[in-house]
């Protein structure tokens, strides 16, 4: 016997399927869509994630990659991502390109194209590697975040340039010592331009904190329907009769208390007060209550302008403003009802309108009975 003999050690084609597999293992735990290409752009190997954002279970390899990904770019012209791929020669990242399915939807996607060379500083190409992902709603927020930005910050600009105007006038104005009237004017028009930037700023704040929140962060406490609809009519009895308007309260008397978040239910109820009182020039101010099932619903009607069908449509969406020049004479940002509409749904709360124009309105608020918690505290 050979007594140094050793024991035979696996083959090279062994090692091979075995990196493979460990491989191909690695490419299918990625969630990205990974795609691996020859160097002349066909299909060698993908990962599962692939077939998932294709919406595909056809099989791929030896298939040219612009055949499975059919692109087109912002203008939605097409892309040969063939030709893309070959003439990269250095990783090349996108989030421009959106992929084309079948029956013709669109997703955004991430895209990467990186050459597979044999070693560094080679010029040569071995393939290429392709990763996509869906980024559809990243896209989404982003092109919302910045249209938000650039309305804030037009909604900002207008007052804060009216109220620099009108402080430099008064300053002028009391430098040359000119008429009382006039400096008087320029502060109280600057004055409000303020007050503005100051219902803008509290609608921002609370629109954060109604899109930050969650249902597991409100506080739910025992509301007194009755005793919360009296205090909101006292709270702008002086207001309202400033106009030479009348406050009045409907209370349906079988009303017992309901459980749901009560800051939240006030400001709702505050922002249709306010804009009530806004936009009605003579008449009456109506807040109700009654009593249905799985909550109540509160009203707040006005004898106001009313607002149009077509206005109906687009009152809730944020920063709309009427055409309308009655609306347009009293300032306001645009935010109200979309915030409103925002801390409804937050607790579950539905909001309906009923309108005529030159008639009035009526907001109606539906707010579930979230029922009693261990936390909740008589309000």
């Amino acid at each position: 016997m050979d007594t140094n003999s050793q024991p035979a050690t696996p083959t090279s084609t062994h090692g091979g399927q075995l990196e493979q597999a460990q491989l191909e293992t690695l490419i299918n735990s990625i969630t990205d869509g990974v795609i691996a290409t020859d160097q002349n752009g066909k299909i060698t190997t993908y990962n599962g994630a692939t077939l998932n954002i294709l919406d595909s279970n056809t099989e791929l390899k030896g298939t040219p990659i612009g055949l499975c990904l059919r692109l087109v770019d912002k203008e939605q012209q097409p892309i040969d991502l063939t030709r893309l791929i070959l003439d990269t020669k250095t990783q090349t990242i996108s989030r421009e390109y959106r992929l084309v399915y079948s029956d013709g939807s669109l997703i955004n996607i991430y895209l990467s194209i990186a050459p597979v060379k044999p070693k560094f500083g080679s010029e040569e190409k071995n393939g290429f590697v392709i990763m996509i992902r869906d980024i559809t709603r990243e896209k989404s927020l982003e092109e919302e975040r910045d249209e938000f930005v650039s309305v804030v910050s037009h909604e900002l600009r207008t007052p804060v340039t009216i109220a620099e105007g009108n402080l430099s006038n008064a300053i002028l104005a009391i430098d040359r010592q000119d008429d009382v009237i006039s400096t008087k004017n320029a502060i109280h028009q600057a004055h409000d331009q303020i007050l503005f930037l100051g219902s803008l700023i509290n609608d921002l704040s609370t629109l954060s904190r109604a899109e930050n929140d969650t249902i597991q962060n409100l506080n739910y406490v025992s509301i007194n329907v009755a005793q919360l609809v009296q205090n909101l009519a006292q709270n702008y009895v002086q207001e309202v009769e400033k106009k030479g308007l009348n406050m009045r309260t409907e209370i349906d008397p079988t009303l017992e208390v309901i459980y749901n978040s009560s800051l939240y239910v006030r400001e709702i109820l505050q922002n249709f007060v306010t804009n009530a009182i806004k936009y009605t020039e003579h008449g009456v101010i109506t807040i109700g209550a009654k009593s249905t099932q799985g909550g109540v619903n509160f009203t707040v009607s006005d004898t106001g302008i009313g607002i149009s069908e077509h206005d109906q449509k687009e009152v809730f969406g944020k920063f709309f403003r009427s055409e309308d020049y009655r609306t347009r004479k009293s300032s306001g940002t645009g935010l109200g009802l979309y915030v409103t509409t925002k801390l409804a749904k937050l607790i579950g709360a539905k909001v309906t309108l009923e309108s005529t124009l030159n008639k009035g309105s009526t907001f109606t608020i539906f707010v579930p009975n979230m029922g009693n918690t261990k936390q909740s505290q008589t309000n």
